[in-house]
């Protein structure tokens, strides 16, 4: 049996079909809570996101994307200008220096536009795997699993995997879960551990798939 197979091993089809069921009613139009309207915003508010919260992301990219909202615009920015736009962030000067970097290499490279395979995309400054699905995900619709740590959390406490790490969780979720279903599916993970199945304290008792949920200490 191959890893896809083995993989398969920890899943339900009927959790899935519950979990699809219960949170796509509680989220009818699942998506992203960065606020961007093209590929290129989504990769920057991105970039910022990293252990940032959308909230704080979405105030600065208000301001940042009003000046510089295509990399043909980021690429000429200051970089001091640039820390000072986005200063209040976490680890705002490496993020500035990869921005800007990252915005240089779409004009030079691909003609200011953000490219739509993970390779190409991983190979931007700032950029890793994480980074790539999101993009990949929201910008371009591709059936792709971001991993952070509310989809690894979530993932595992409900029982969908049982992994350590996130390269294993994504595998894990995107050989069990149908690919028309994989994109929802990544916002119902994120949404649900950002807002109910909470890292230290769940909400169990307000849970909609607490019948299909494996936590040990969850409250019915």
């Amino acid at each position: 049996m191959g890893a896809a197979g083995r993989w398969l091993e920890f899943f339900s089809k009927p959790k899935i079909a519950l979990i699809d069921a219960a949170l796509g009613t509680q989220y009818p139009s699942p998506k992203s809570e960065l606020h961007y309207s093209t590929p290129f915003q989504m990769l920057i508010a991105t970039i910022l996101a990293a252990q940032a919260t959308d909230k704080r992301v979405n105030v600065i990219t208000a301001e940042l994307f009003s000046r510089c909202p295509d990399a043909e615009s980021m690429s000429r920015i200051e970089l001091d200008e640039l820390k000072t736009i986005i200063r209040s962030i976490n680890y705002y000067n490496n993020k500035a220096k990869n921005i800007l970097a990252a915005s240089r290499m779409l004009v030079e490279s691909y003609k200011g536009e953000v490219p739509s395979t993970r390779e190409k995309l991983e190979s931007l400054p700032g950029v890793g795997r994480k980074t790539a699905n999101i993009v990949l995900s929201n910008a371009f619709g591709q059936p792709v699993m971001a991993v952070d740590t509310h989809v690894h959390r979530v993932a595992n406490r409900i029982g969908l995997v049982k992994t350590k790490k996130p390269r294993e969780t994504e595998d894990a979720l995107i050989a069990a879960i149908p690919a028309e279903l994989v994109i929802n599916f990544h916002h119902y993970l994120v949404l649900h551990g950002r807002y109910t199945c909470k890292a230290r304290k769940p909400l169990c008792t307000k849970c909609p798939v607490l019948p299909a949920c494996d936590y040990e200490n969850k409250t019915i």
